[in-house]
């Protein structure tokens, strides 16, 4: 049975992607901040998951998740980072710089500490899969919602050059866009209104809280087809799970590897037909 460690699993979308990995025949790792949902979890799906109580917020609580996880299992096939905050809504002088520093422990600096203590591991016992959850604005501005937009984005460049590195180790790490789906972020977008949301982003969350938000099960298994063999040997790319047929990337893999596709790239003058850059 393939081990995953799961982020963020004690709500939103990690339990829906606990729910599709126990499915997939996974043990699941399970991390998140609330025990009582953990134990819950535990009853549900019994000794196919292992709960690990843990705040990504303090220190080094990525490495003792770790070493939690090695204590119970003899292997990690896949780290999926979901963990994430929302962060102060408002304009970039209106947000302090206690704020910007708790989304970027969370969001990204948590993730690269789990990455690190879970490659060697991985090196040592055959490769595995790493999946990053990127986010609004990673690849475009989102204005009142800098400090996330910018954890997301460092978030998916770090998956791209960390694809590099690992690449010669057996091990994959991509991205993944889950959606606009309707959790807990929508209800603090709903709640802050449109003065700290923007009118934009405010009516947007509206909208989706009446009509409801993307399939959240779509996105856990697309986060779950790149966790596992079916997918190899897509790395170092960004995957929107509602938009791209992600489903068929596998006979792709070769067109990809060669280009930027679900990359994030510069797009110069000439890319748009412009002769600016020409000499």
């Amino acid at each position: 049975m393939p081990t995953v460690l799961i982020t963020g699993a004690s709500g939103g979308l990690g339990t829906v992607l606990v729910q599709a990995f126990t499915e997939g025949g996974w043990h699941v790792c399970a991390v998140g901040r609330d025990p009582q949902r953990l134990d819950e979890l535990r009853e549900h799906h019994g000794a196919t998951l292992s709960p690990i109580v843990c705040d990504l917020n303090q220190p080094d609580a990525g490495e003792q998740a770790l070493e939690e996880v090695r204590r119970v299992c003899p292997k990690l096939d896949a780290l999926i980072n979901n963990a994430g905050i929302q962060g102060p809504m408002g304009l970039l002088w209106d947000t302090s710089e206690a704020s910007w520093a708790e989304v970027l422990r969370i969001n990204l600096l948590a993730p690269v500490a789990l990455c690190r203590s879970a490659i060697p591991w991985m090196r040592e016992t055959g490769g595995g899969s790493i999946v990053n959850l990127s986010g609004g604005g990673a690849t475009g501005p989102r204005s009142h919602f800098t400090p996330y937009a910018a954890s997301k984005a460092a978030l998916v460049r770090v998956t791209e050059t960390l694809a590099e590195e690992c690449a010669p180790l057996g091990i994959r790490v991509n991205a993944v866009a889950p959606g606009a789906l309707n959790t807990a972020m929508l209800d603090e977008v709903l709640a802050a209104g449109p003065d700290k949301a923007g009118a934009k982003e405010f009516a947007a969350a509206q909208r989706r809280a009446a009509e409801g938000g993307d399939d959240p099960r779509r996105a856990a298994a697309c986060i779950r087809w790149l966790a596992g063999p079916e997918s190899a040997p897509i790395t170092g790319r960004l995957i929107s799970a509602v938009w791209d047929r992600w489903e068929t990337l596998s006979d792709k893999a070769a067109d990809l590897s060669a280009s930027d596709i679900y990359t994030l790239r510069r797009i110069s003058a000439k890319d748009r037909g412009k002769p600016w850059d020409l000499a």
